[in-house]
């Protein structure tokens, strides 16, 4: 476990994995009724709840201070709440494999943010590496979805908007990472923290009635929060190692969800969605050699692995 821990690859490939799983539960979850906004709710209290006891479990515990509550909220509100319940409210129009393919775009849109912000400064192969993938998310966009069943722009806008969030949070956790603070109690504190933003808005917005369909799907929630709860804990260690632009590679998985759908959610997409995926993925290895050629960005502040193993 400790290799695991400490390897940025192996941490990659379990937290995308992990990421993976979100899709089709969140499929099933939407298609027996529950709303997008309690499912994301579902997701961060379940995933914070378990976190915090295993925190606790190890006799550690999180030390508020105002820089840790800021991160908390605003962690929460770009990288959880908004994204989440985008992705579970345009499933249900573009598919779970469509929407998977919206998050190969984070690494490409970090790198843009990345430019824009100062992180680091382009260069032609990484200029290149962001042509190409919205070449492809343009060629994906205007296939709008599932074959025969084309959804409205509006909706392909919304999938869109996924990774912008998604860039928006890799870029901001990595600036603002609390010093001392380590990646679970960070997880916890920022899923809490979404947890509680999702249940106003779902109280304010939906009413209590909303929690309902979720007796339907017992076995489909237990499996989301285990897999979330997990896929959390690896994620914010795959920060701290990786830092934001190797961390938005989970995008990658995407591709694995156009034929989880494809495979076991009935699916189907027109050839030019393929098409458009797999240019997209050339785009993100294109940025990501560009990342290598660049440098890594100023390393993020955390504790020593070997204290927290």
């Amino acid at each position: 476990m400790k290799f695991l821990w400490d390897s940025a690859i192996g941490l990659l490939v379990v937290t995308g994995g992990l990421l993976g799983m979100a899709l089709p539960f969140g499929k099933l979850a939407t298609a027996a009724g529950v709303p997008a906004m309690v499912w994301a709710f579902v997701i961060s209290l379940g995933a914070g709840g378990v976190l915090l006891l295993a925190l606790l479990s190890r006799g550690e515990r999180i030390r508020l201070t105002p820089h840790k509550l800021r991160y908390f909220f605003v962690t929460a509100a770009i990288s959880y709440a908004i994204p989440n319940l985008l992705m579970f409210s345009a499933i249900p129009h573009l598919g779970a494999g469509y929407t998977g393919i919206m998050f190969t775009l984070s690494p490409v849109i970090t790198l843009v943010f990345s430019i824009v912000l100062g992180v680091r400064r382009p260069n032609l192969l990484g200029v290149i590496g962001i042509a190409v993938g919205f070449v492809g998310a343009a060629m994906v966009a205007l296939t709008r979805g599932e074959a025969g069943q084309p959804a409205d722009y509006f909706w392909v806008a919304i999938g869109l908007l996924i990774p912008v969030s998604l860039a928006a949070g890799n870029i901001y956790r990595t600036v603002d990472w609390p010093q001392d603070a380590g990646p679970i109690e960070l997880a916890v504190g920022s899923h809490l923290a979404s947890a509680t933003l999702l249940l106003i808005g779902i109280l304010g917005l939906l009413g209590t009635h909303a929690f309902a369909p979720l007796g339907a799907v017992p076995v489909v929630v237990v499996g989301q929060v285990v897999s979330a709860s997990a896929m959390f804990a690896f994620f914010f260690r795959l920060q701290a190692v990786g830092g934001p632009v190797y961390l938005s590679q989970i995008g990658y998985v995407a591709a694995v969800g156009l034929f989880a759908g494809t495979l076991f959610l009935g699916e189907h997409y027109q050839l030019l969605t393929w098409l458009g995926a797999a240019i997209i993925t050339a785009g993100v290895f294109i940025t990501t050699k560009a990342q290598s050629q660049a440098g890594a960005p100023a390393p993020v502040r955390v504790e020593p692995a070997s204290s927290r193993s």
